[in-house]
């Protein structure tokens, strides 16, 4: 796992401040790769490349990065792994190539000269971002692999082309001049995170997942938009219907081996590592079969690590620890307290240098601290809701929306209203033994005053409803998840929403979340669960194979309890999150209230004070917590984005 960043200048710079600027590029990301650094020029045009490498295979000299092919036609700063390219090399060398190193890279670049880029690219498996130089055609390609699992921002400077793996690249170049789009960040404010192909600054994208841009530098008109320069090479719709037009249908134990082993395949191939490797474990399905995989196919003790909470809505640590001990792991787990959340806030925007708010974005960075102590490598369970049905709007909602769907809309609304009346802490203690019991109510009330299931879905994976008022001048932009184009045909209402989580929600917070606060520490995570070709597997069984009753992640438990007795890992889904609605209203409220401040966002001109006050005096009130909370981290985060990026910027 690395950090890439260079540009292409449309001025008449000196080689020698060329080679400056973009070293300060990858200065700004050290912590991506903190094993070595270099930086390219190309002798005949204005082009830099920069990288900054964390060694994981071939700990030698042979996988230093900048790279050119053989021929010197290609050049490349590649982060990421490719799991297959020993397969690759293989029908490299029976073609004739020879090859010098056991990197990845230089098999990427011996696949480009023999394959061209395209074909190549259909190749490729693992996740990957690059930019690759073409110095015959002088054309920059810019690729990014199909889940979005590591980051691509490309962006114009005033007399440049910049492109990097985040976004402190650009605050490094003297060429840069940030200016938030008001547009994005009432988009940013709907869903809690930017969705590609935006970016909070204008004129700066973010590739779309399975998206490559080809630049020919020399015709290339400066200030362009850059958005209709993505081609998709992996196009997720043709995918899923591609699927159900050849839908398995297969017995259920034949379907059951064979995801077992294409998931044991998927898992053994991201083990392969020359630096020491464990995997997280939550005690939750997803990590728990990924451990059980490692494990049966590990010839010692696979370590692995875990968070808890002292609060037991939310700690799942002593589940974890009971896999660990069942699988016989190296477990290490740490709890968290609101004292290591205050410490880590201040970390938080040099982290997630673009606004973003999932708070599980605190113990994720908190784990990979902990698990970085022992290993450079660690597997997560990542992926399997999305493609198996995980989440309970896959689960429950479809059945909810069933039974109150047909009844009139203002039925609907006031027997909503009735559920909301009564306080999220009264549910909790009248139904103990469900985490976060009267949160989900609540969260289930408000479904009664939306109108199509459409509206239902955008409410779950939501923030601010209405961004728009609360954004002064901001008009919420397009994405992938609400234009036709990106909609496949035939699906249900729970396979809509288990494909609009594939295409948007895993993307942009999932793969944002763990790839900085992984990245912060020089951690690199896999996630077998997110393999190309068990996504598309996946897409070809039928709807019983994923979710019966109103448990989801069916098939996936049939392979665990082949691993794991069912009473360590059947239990009401948890997930990764932290108790924000009650520490904003303790440990953090002071932090929250400075942030805040009336006289602060009435300067700043960002956002509607009044709305934004509104909520915070509700959230400290006890009415409507959870919604309250969820939108209150989002601005927050901004806030706290802003005064270190636009107030104190490259300080």
């Amino acid at each position: 796992m690395c950090g890439i960043a260079g540009f292409y200048s449309f001025g008449a710079p000196e080689r020698q401040d060329m080679r400056r600027a973009c070293k300060a590029m990858t200065d700004a990301i050290a912590h991506r790769g903190p094993d070595d650094s270099d930086v390219w020029q190309d002798p005949d045009v204005p082009l830099a490349l920069g990288h900054r490498r964390l060694s994981i295979i071939d700990l030698s000299a042979g996988g230093h990065q900048p790279m050119a092919s053989h021929t010197g036609r290609f050049v490349i700063v590649f982060n990421g792994e490719i799991y297959n390219y020993r397969s690759l090399q293989a029908d490299l060398e029976a073609a004739g190539r020879a090859f010098q190193s056991r990197s990845d890279t230089e098999v990427m670049l011996g696949a480009f000269e023999q394959w061209g880029v395209n074909r190549t690219l259909q190749k490729l498996e693992g996740m990957f971002a690059f930019a690759l130089w073409d110095r015959q055609e002088r054309k920059l390609h810019l690729v990014r692999d199909r889940f979005g699992k590591k980051p691509l921002y490309v962006g114009w400077g005033k007399e440049s082309l910049l492109f990097a793996s985040e976004l402190k690249a650009f605050h490094a170049h003297s060429d840069f001049t940030p200016e938030i789009s008001r547009d994005v960040l009432a988009l940013y404010m709907r869903y809690g995170y930017v969705c590609a192909p935006h970016c909070i600054f204008e004129g700066v994208w973010q590739l779309l997942p399975g998206a490559r841009m080809t630049l020919d530098m020399e015709s290339l008109p400066s200030r362009q938009d850059l958005k209709g320069r993505m081609e998709v090479y992996w196009y997720l719709p043709d995918i899923v219907e591609a699927a159900k037009a050849h839908p398995n249908v297969k017995p259920a134990s034949e379907c059951i081996e064979e995801f077992e082993e294409m998931f044991r395949e998927a898992t053994y191939q991201r083990m392969i590592s020359d630096v020491p490797l464990g995997a997280f474990l939550s005690g939750g399905i997803d990590s728990s079969a990924v451990v059980a995989m490692m494990q049966s196919g590990s010839g010692q003790p696979v370590k692995t690590f875990s968070i808890g909470f002292e609060e037991a809505g939310y700690n799942e640590a002593v589940h974890a620890e009971r896999i660990a001990r069942h699988l016989g792991t190296q477990h290490r787990e740490f709890y968290v307290t609101a004292q290591d959340a205050l410490d880590v806030i201040p970390k938080l925007p040099d982290i997630y240098d673009e606004p973003f708010a999932d708070p599980s974005q605190i113990p994720t960075y908190l784990i990979s601290k902990l698990a970085r102590e022992e290993v450079s490598v660690a597997l997560t369970g990542d992926g399997g809701d999305e493609i198996l049905g995980g989440y309970q709007r896959h689960t429950h909602i479809p059945a909810v929306w069933e039974k109150i769907g047909w009844m009139p809309y203002p039925l609907r609304r006031a027997a909503g209203a009735l559920v909301r009346a009564v306080p999220a802490g009264v549910y909790d203690s009248l139904y103990a033994g469900y985490p976060q019991f009267g949160r989900r109510m609540h969260r289930l009330a408000r479904l009664t005053g939306l109108k199509t299931p459409e509206d239902v879905y955008a409410y779950l994976v939501g923030a601010w409803p209405n961004p728009e008022e609360v954004v002064t001048g901001g008009k919420v932009p397009s994405i992938p998840l609400n234009e036709p184009a990106w909609q496949p045909q035939g699906l249900s209402f729970a396979e809509r929403m288990m494909y609009g989580d594939t295409l948007s929600y895993r993307p942009n917070d999932l793969m944002v979340k763990s790839d900085r606060a992984s990245m912060a520490v020089a951690l690199e995570l896999r996630a077998p669960l997110m393999d190309h070709k068990l996504c598309e597997y996946a897409w070809r069984l039928p709807h019983d194979m994923k979710v019966r009753g109103m448990n989801g992640k069916w098939l996936l438990r049939q392979v665990l309890k082949r691993h794991v007795p069912e009473e360590l890992f059947e239990r009401p889904k948890m997930g990764f999150g932290i108790p924000v609605s009650e520490w904003l209203r303790g440990p953090l409220k002071n932090w929250g209230a400075g942030l805040l401040d009336k006289k602060k966002l009435e300067d700043q001109g960002f956002l509607n004070a009044g709305i934004v006050g509104d909520a915070w005096e509700k959230h400290q009130k006890g009415v409507t917590v959870d919604a309250n909370s969820m939108h209150l981290w989002s601005v927050l985060m901004f806030q706290a984005w802003y005064e270190r990026w636009m107030v104190k910027g490259k300080k």
